[in-house]
């Protein structure tokens, strides 16, 4: 499937090289979780709702009994737990030594809804599946941590992109679950101007493609998915990488007809639009102040999709009790929205996190 800003860091890979083969990580641990009757947060029920989740690391107990090691992991928009399984984000983090080794944290990467290996629309409802939010998705991740791996407690939440709005409401939603929060690539508000223009066009280039048929197609709409590809690169790029990847017209033009024309292979519309649409319910800024544990947000300037010149991070941060913002500035490792899975750019920051909200575990 797409992986959408996800499959944007793939293609970083493409041009870059591969940084090497899975070394010291552990070999994650599958998981589902099956829930009988989810109700939705507009009233609607999915019958045996299935959570797909991976695990790196064991889970350590305290005097009491409690977990006390435990990292959350959310993912971006169309995207799985297979894009932190990758050499730039466990190949740094979740190696020995790595600041979230999985020797000393348990790791928890879950599917969200509508994603990966989770209940999603191309399953068989196609359009008819519920319109999930993005409270429905944490509140979902929420049932994977507490009731099918019995943690009661976080040590860290950190997410990308759409995991990272997830972070912020984790927040919110379940303040005194964690000692520390990282969102990355993200801001606190509800998705508007700019950012959610290209977000409708998108849906509306995939439901307006002759082939689409409402949802109930029998081929992928390809005109459709060809847009939502060409724009998904297009914010999702960083122009400085990309000319020093792609310095001729002959380098680009061959990007773009091998890797970036094809980059929707597999891709399903229904999951796509959905996985777009999730967002609208999406506004913590009036609950901001709600926050209690330490949180460190991380935004790169070359991200177009939360472009720096808005001020919105540097501006609502105040209103978190234990808040920072940090904006990366451009430069040769960062890779504009995709930053957020290079942790070799941001690990620093983690590290001054870790520290300040509870030291070893």
């Amino acid at each position: 499937m797409w992986r959408c800003f996800g499959l944007v860091l793939a293609l970083w890979v493409a041009l870059a090289g591969r940084a090497g083969a899975q070394a010291a990580w552990p070999q994650p641990v599958e998981g589902t979780h099956t829930v009988p009757q989810f109700r939705f947060a507009d009233g609607e029920t999915l019958a045996n709702l299935r959570l797909h989740y991976v695990t790196l690391g064991t889970p350590h107990r305290n005097a009491a009994g409690s977990v006390d090691n435990a990292v959350l992991v959310l993912h971006g928009t169309g995207g799985s737990s297979d894009q932190f399984l990758q050499e730039s984000f466990a190949g740094v983090l979740f190696v020995p030594g790595g600041l979230l080794d999985a020797r000393r944290y348990f790791i928890i990467i879950t599917d969200a809804i509508g994603h990966g290996k989770s209940s999603k629309p191309s399953d068989g409802l196609r359009a008819r599946f519920p319109r999930y939010r993005y409270r429905d998705m944490v509140a979902a991740q929420h049932l994977v941590v507490t009731q099918a791996l019995h943690v009661g407690h976080l040590r860290l939440v950190i997410g990308t992109s759409m995991g990272g709005m997830h972070t912020w409401l984790w927040g919110e939603m379940y303040p005194t679950m964690m000692d520390a929060l990282m969102p990355l690539a993200s801001l606190p508000v509800q998705i508007s101007g700019r950012n959610r223009i290209w977000r409708d066009m998108i849906v509306d280039a995939l439901r307006s493609d002759p082939t689409y048929a409402g949802g109930d197609y029998t081929s992928e709409p390809a005109d459709g998915l060809r847009a939502a590809g060409d724009l998904l690169w297009i914010f999702g790029s960083a122009p400085l990488y990309n000319q020093t990847q792609l310095p001729t017209q002959d380098a680009a033009d061959a990007f773009y007809r091998d890797k970036i024309s094809s980059s929707t292979a597999g891709t399903d519309a229904n999951d796509l639009i959905d996985a777009f649409e999730a967002s609208r319910d999406y506004d913590p800024e009036p609950l901001l102040g709600t926050i209690v544990a330490p949180l460190l947000a991380v935004n790169s300037a070359d991200d177009q999709i939360n472009p720096p010149e808005l001020g919105i991070a540097e501006r609502d941060i105040t209103r978190v009790a234990k808040g920072r913002f940090v904006l990366l500035p451009i430069s040769a490792q960062t890779r504009g929205h995709g930053t957020h899975t290079h942790a070799e750019v941001w690990q620093s920051y983690l590290r001054e996190l870790l520290d300040r909200s509870g030291g070893e575990r």
